[in-house]
């Protein structure tokens, strides 16, 4: 069998890959979290803390393969961070004219330190859905296009 006639795999096993994506993924994540959560005093937030959480998890698909990821994290998983993510942000600027504010005026939660904590639970639930649709997407993008429901030909 020459190489022309051998399969492409999508995935080679590297024990030096698997083993610094075990260790490094771990930190990565925690350092999204910790960017999402110091959105509320610098630079950070949100956005960016879901951009790299998601790195996190794609490294550990690119590591141990997208498959065993994708049946490791159901795709429900991140349906529930987009759409947990998304209703937090409403509910916390909703509760706030509930309360007689504008949207997002945490202070009306009369709650020490009410602000801050307002900001970070927004920007947390930025970030899970940032996260969410970003995982998502790749996986859903490595997974492929089959038109095979309708009979169309692939494209």
């Amino acid at each position: 069998m020459s190489s022309v006639d051998r399969p492409v795999r999508a995935y080679v096993e590297s024990t030096i890959i698997m083993t610094t994506a075990r260790i490094v993924s771990p930190f990565v994540f925690t350092f999204g979290l910790f960017v999402m959560f110091h959105g509320a005093e610098s630079a950070g937030g949100g956005f960016q803390g879901g951009a790299i959480v998601a790195s996190s998890i794609i490294v550990v698909a690119f590591a141990f393969g997208i498959e065993p990821t994708r049946q490791w994290l159901d795709d429900s998983i991140f349906r529930l961070l987009i759409a947990g993510g998304a209703a937090a942000f409403a509910l916390i600027g909703l509760g706030a004219m509930a309360l007689g504010g504008a949207f997002l005026e945490y202070a009306v939660y009369n709650i020490s330190h009410g602000v801050k904590y307002g900001i970070e639970l927004v920007e947390l639930g930025i970030g899970a859905t940032v996260a969410g649709v970003i995982v998502s997407l790749f996986m859903n993008l490595a997974a492929g296009l089959t038109n095979d429901a309708d009979g169309g030909d692939e494209t």
